[in-house]
């Protein structure tokens, strides 16, 4: 009984791991050519979706994550590589509103609050690109986040008709927090395809809002 109990686990452990591998390999191939860095080499879209994250890290201190993909974002706009720029993020409370610290953030840099849309539906990756789409009418976009997020969003942009491209903003943080982060992403990307595979679909979709 105990062999057989160690040899299901060894199976679905290689399961993962084997899926794991072909989830990441799927999403870096298909990324491959469309993440910019350089901002003078980004193609125009007349959309950039900024996608979000808390302002604030687990130690309650300013997130640079947040701050490098506001700056980003400006940055793309102030070079007329974008037009408009979503906000999309995690509204689920009053008290976290990451689409209008977003909004707040973008202003101070300088960009009009009418070339801003708020979104306040982007729970996941997969809701905010998703809703760039069905909700704002974008069948072309200029993702904006970090390069490992950034190849996922592609991913879920390519696989639903989005003509995509990606600036990936800097990272600056230790290396402690790259790890967590990437382990993170990995498994995240591993939802992601099954999520994809299984129809799923943003939480809310609701009237169009043409940009």
């Amino acid at each position: 009984m105990l062999k057989r109990v160690l040899l299901v686990i060894v199976v679905l452990t290689a399961a993962v791991v084997a899926f794991t591998i072909y989830a990441n390999m799927t999403v870096v191939s298909l990324a491959e050519g469309h993440i910019f860095t350089e901002i003078q080499n980004v193609p125009h879209n007349r959309v950039g979706l900024l996608l979000g994250t808390n302002p604030r890290n687990r130690y309650g201190r300013t997130n640079t994550y947040f701050t490098n993909r506001i700056r980003t974002a400006a940055d793309l706009y102030q070079a007329g590589k974008i037009d408009y720029i979503i906000a999309s993020g995690d509204n689920h409370t009053k008290e976290y509103d990451e689409p209008t610290a977003m909004q707040d953030s973008l202003m101070a840099l300088g960009v009009p609050q009418n070339r801003i849309v708020l979104d306040f539906a982007g729970f996941r990756t997969l809701d905010s690109v998703v809703r760039a789409k069905e909700v704002f009418g974008c069948d072309s976009l200029t993702i904006i986040s970090q390069a490992d997020h950034n190849a996922r969003a592609l991913y879920i942009a390519r696989s639903n008709g989005i003509e995509a491209v990606a600036v990936s903003a800097p990272i600056r943080s230790g290396r402690a927090v790259r790890i967590r982060l990437t382990l993170r992403e990995w498994l995240a990307r591993d939802k992601m395809m099954l999520d994809l595979w299984f129809g799923k679909r943003p939480h809310f979709l609701g009237e169009k809002i043409e940009i």
